[in-house]
């Protein structure tokens, strides 16, 4: 009897020391939890334009072109702190000096600089209710932005924006917060207006 005690401690012993496989976990992202869509007015007097805006974002004058005086008072970036990204709108009279070919070929120039990055770019012509038209360029792949435009009147009024996030490009990680910020710019885009 004690015999087999002996050697059924001895095989529990052999066996319970066999080295354990560690299986890693596999890396993931944080959870970021997005705020409700809500809009609010953008129309200040004075201002060639006016749209609608995420109540949880502000807009700021953009007082800064690469180190100097911007060209135009009109241009301005809304903000998102609670997602962290920015949205730089510029905007510029069509003029004798500034055709509106030359705005297009410039929107159409800094759109498909990111095809170093970009997996795609996908251009999307659009209408909105008001008359303004224009076009949505949709960045895909680890480009610095994932969405574009510019909208135009072709006479007098020409606006560009683009994108930015205040992280390096990740497109796996900025996946859920471009798709929701995707939906505020094409709310922004319907419900601009020329004043």
């Amino acid at each position: 009897m004690l015999r087999h005690i002996l050697l059924f401690s001895l095989l529990i012993f052999l066996f319970s020391c066999t080295p354990e496989t560690y299986t890693p976990k596999p890396a993931g992202y944080f959870f970021i939890d997005t705020p409700q869509h809500a809009y609010q007015a953008f129309s200040k007097p004075g201002y060639p334009y006016s749209f609608d805006y995420p109540v949880y974002a502000n807009i700021q004058r953009d007082t800064a072109f690469f180190g100097e005086k911007p060209e135009n008072p009109y241009w301005i970036n809304v903000n998102f702190p609670s997602i962290g990204c920015i949205l730089y709108i510029s905007y510029k009279e069509i003029s004798a000096k500034q055709p509106f070919s030359k705005l297009l070929e410039d929107a159409h120039q800094m759109s498909y600089f990111h095809t170093k990055k970009a997996d795609f770019i996908n251009p999307y012509p659009f209408q909105n209710r008001n008359g303004v038209s224009g076009v949505f360029f949709s960045v895909g792949g680890d480009a610095a932005s994932a969405y574009q435009f510019i909208v135009s009147d072709s006479v007098k009024h020409c606006m560009y924006g683009a994108l930015y996030f205040d992280v390096s490009p990740n497109a796996d990680s900025l996946k859920p917060l471009n798709e929701f910020m995707r939906t505020d710019i094409l709310h922004m885009l319907e419900t601009l207006k020329w004043q």
